[in-house]
């Protein structure tokens, strides 16, 4: 749940090096990928794909709350991360695009709104798993639950986290602080109707989850292209899914050079 220190991460720094990290620069790379982790996730979870996506330069967002950025307050609301995000960061020095998986895919999606609100260059892609589109009718109160209701809840939706959470008291505290902050940012976020974008969009999900997570054509006037992998809410963790996840991007990116 927490980033593991990569001594190749960050190796260029730049002014948006608070909120991003990356591998050593690839010299052959024609376009970024931005990728927005899940509730309580951890950006570093994206970096080890770097090698399985040639001709791109990855970048994981790295937000307030979590590490590295642990001793910073986590944002609970949806439209004060994103305004943030993409005053501080300068996306679209060159082609880019945004991977986003469940709570990662409303950020990422309202990252690009937000940029053309602001008349700002758009991603050449939109790359949504796992996360059905807005409006999103059903509200719980998660967040608001006692620590052990909180743990038991996230395993009932998203399976067993590791044994070392529940019997290291120090790691239960860090981990209670990421997904009730995560969890706050998602109940309470309200979509507010836009035209849709005019950015392409794939789809991923697993075949375990409902197929309403599917629908997020409605959110734009280009191409949407959606695809189904074996596997239930984390399905790229399974290697061979993670693999034909990878290749799937790079072939939806390959259109984008």
């Amino acid at each position: 749940m927490t980033d593991t220190p990569d001594p190749a991460s960050d190796a260029v720094k730049t002014p948006e090096s608070r909120w991003l990290s990356s591998r050593r620069q690839k010299t052959d790379t024609a376009l970024d990928l931005f990728c927005f982790a899940h509730a309580g996730g951890s950006a570093g979870e994206f970096l080890r794909w770097s090698g399985g996506l040639p001709g791109v330069r990855l970048w994981a967002v790295k937000l307030p709350g979590r590490a590295p950025r642990q001793d910073e307050p986590p944002y609970t609301r949806m439209t004060a991360l994103v305004d943030d995000l993409v005053a501080q960061v300068e996306f679209g020095r060159r082609d880019f695009a945004f991977f986003g998986h469940s709570l990662g895919a409303l950020v990422a999606f309202e990252a690009a709104r937000a940029l053309r609100r602001a008349g700002r260059r758009q991603p050449s892609r939109l790359l949504l798993s796992s996360m059905q589109p807005p409006p999103i009718t059903t509200r719980q109160a998660a967040h608001r639950l006692p620590g052990d209701e909180l743990l038991a809840e996230v395993e009932r939706r998203w399976g067993a986290l590791p044994r070392a959470i529940h019997d290291d008291p120090e790691l239960r505290e860090i981990v209670l602080g990421y997904f009730r902050a995560d969890a706050e940012l998602a109940e309470t976020y309200a979509y507010v109707p836009e035209d849709p974008l005019d950015v392409p969009v794939t789809v991923f999900a697993g075949d375990q989850e409902d197929r309403d997570q599917l629908g997020w054509h409605v959110h734009t006037r280009a191409e949407c292209d959606t695809h189904v992998l074996r596997g239930g809410h984390f399905y790229f963790r399974d290697p061979e899914q993670q693999r034909e996840l990878l290749r799937l991007i790079g072939r939806a990116l390959s259109a984008e050079k």
